[in-house]
């Protein structure tokens, strides 16, 4: 892999750096021969050129991963875990340049990439120990002479269309449970960070996971995306992105019957009652809204503050918030990076004009910014808006951005009321010093994770997932190995069968 680590401020890549996909266990270009451009949002200029996949590629991949499916599910769990493993160290091991790689495709910032990338060993490390962990059950049926067992056994060709804001750790949690039980995968990268996945691919070649095990397919949604969803020989879609997108997978997928797994969009409340420590609820809103620009899922693009805290909160928010960094998301002291693409960008800033135009109080930011530390075009001002009610469409739809929405609520009730009146429910945070409140909230709150007196907190340990438009399935803990398994019951008659054949027994 090339050493990308010394990137910097002073050091970005000269040129434009050409890509092949993986797939089969080879380098290839698309058969097309057609590529395309990724460029770099911090200086808004090309640094990847990827090849412009279509169907044919995609058919190329699934017999790949097909014609490897034979002998990979017939590998031990013992000896999937030692490849796992060995890909686990090669990535902590090459973590930086991972990282240096996601910052120049996405613009989020290096110093949490680097940790994000290192985090992702752990997520091969947990599933490659709990490879031979997925135990049936002898079950003791109601029916004489018979031994009932079950079985869990791999779908077979995993589908996984990854989007832009994570794409390596999000692969991961597809990706990790996938191989530990057996199954083989097409990966369709975003079109706007394609580059970390193939390098990663380096990595799974290095780590000696057999050829055809794992594909790479590059280019666009509609030209690779639409038909690996369609393809007959895909036994099941993970697909992480926009509810609107998911919602067009799980149709197109239910033609085939496909299994699919969808983590979706997100309108997160990030409740600030009363008798919170302040301190520490600034920082967790800030965390929620201002991480990745705001493009998380997660992000607590909500916030409910308390009547009775409600305006001095806000101010020693808007003040903490007013003295966020922008900049090069590759200095460590830059607290908030670009928008990773243009599309985005543009949408960023449409959401902040209707806003304004739906009559919410702009606290802070409200533009495009283009001050100091700043190369390209794709900055937004950290953007607070205040007399937000629920009704309006700054708090009602997914901005994606580092615009947040602060609604007021007069008691427990109401606030439970306005967390819930959404079509989302992926995450939700709690602010209290009450424990009796904070396990009462856990339990109103309709979402998949609610947080306590922290916030965006994930681990490969724990499901994640969503309620409601937020998508179906989870991802993470051990849940996350039966979404790529299905159940076979085994029936062994210990006798003879000597009645009327046909009676059912």
């Amino acid at each position: 892999m090339k050493d990308l680590t010394a990137v910097a401020h002073k050091a970005r890549p000269e040129g434009v750096e050409r890509y092949q996909m993986w797939i089969g266990g080879d380098w290839v270009d698309a058969a097309s021969g057609e590529t395309f451009l990724s460029e770099d949002p911090y200086t808004g200029k090309p640094w990847a050129e990827l090849p412009r996949a279509g169907a044919a590629d995609v058919d190329k991949a699934v017999a790949a991963a097909r014609a490897a499916f034979a002998s990979w599910k017939r590998t031990k769990p013992q000896q999937r875990a030692k490849l796992m493993m060995k890909l686990a160290d090669l990535v902590e091991a090459n973590a930086d340049s991972l990282a240096t790689i996601e910052v120049l495709d996405n613009g989020k910032l290096f110093a949490e990439m680097s940790g994000q990338c290192r985090y992702i060993a752990e997520y091969f490390r947990y599933y490659a120990g709990a490879a031979d962990k997925l135990h049936g059950q002898t079950i003791p049926t109601d029916k004489p002479d018979i031994f009932n067992f079950t079985r869990y056994e791999p779908l077979g060709v995993i589908g996984m269309i990854v989007p832009w804001n994570s794409p390596l750790l999000l692969l991961s949690w597809k990706l990790a449970p996938a191989l530990a039980t057996g199954n083989v995968a097409v990966i369709k990268p975003s079109e706007f960070t394609s580059a970390s996945t193939l390098h990663f691919m380096e990595l799974v070649e290095a780590a000696g996971i057999p050829p055809g095990v794992v594909n790479v397919v590059t280019g666009f949604g509609a030209e690779v995306g639409g038909p690996l969803v369609d393809h007959p020989d895909v036994a099941k879609i993970a697909f992480t992105g926009s509810d609107d997108t998911g919602a067009r997978i799980y149709a197109a997928a239910a033609k085939g019957i496909k299994h699919v797994c969808l983590e979706l969009g997100g309108k997160s409340p990030n409740i600030v009652f009363a008798d919170a420590d302040p301190d520490a609820a600034v920082s967790g809103v800030i965390s929620g809204i201002l991480a990745a620009s705001g493009q998380t899922c997660i992000a607590g693009s909500r916030l409910l503050l308390h009547n009775d805290i409600h305006d001095a909160f806000l101010d020693r928010l808007v003040n903490a918030v007013g003295r966020a960094r922008l900049g090069d998301p590759m200095l460590p002291d830059t607290n908030v990076g670009p928008v990773a693409t243009r599309p985005q960008f543009a949408k960023v800033l449409e959401y902040i004009d209707v806003a304004k135009n739906d009559g919410a109080d702009l606290a802070l930011g409200g533009s495009a910014y283009s001050g100091p530390g700043t190369d390209g075009d794709q900055f937004v001002s950290p953007t607070i808006f205040a007399g937000v009610n629920n009704e309006m469409r700054i708090a009602r739809e997914e901005v994606f951005g580092p615009v947040l929405a602060v609604i007021p609520f007069k008691d427990d009730e109401d606030a439970y009321r306005i967390a819930n009146d959404t079509a989302f429910g992926l995450g939700a945070g709690v602010w209290t010093q009450d424990l009796s409140r904070a396990i009462t909230a856990s339990e109103e709150i309709e979402s998949g994770t609610v947080w306590v007196n922290t916030y965006r907190m994930v681990s490969y340990t724990s499901p994640f997932g969503g309620y409601k438009r937020s998508g179906l399935g989870r991802e993470g803990g051990f849940d996350a190995m039966r979404e790529y398994t299905q159940t076979k019951s085994v029936w062994m008659c210990t006798k003879p069968n000597t009645g009327d054949p046909f009676v059912m027994r």
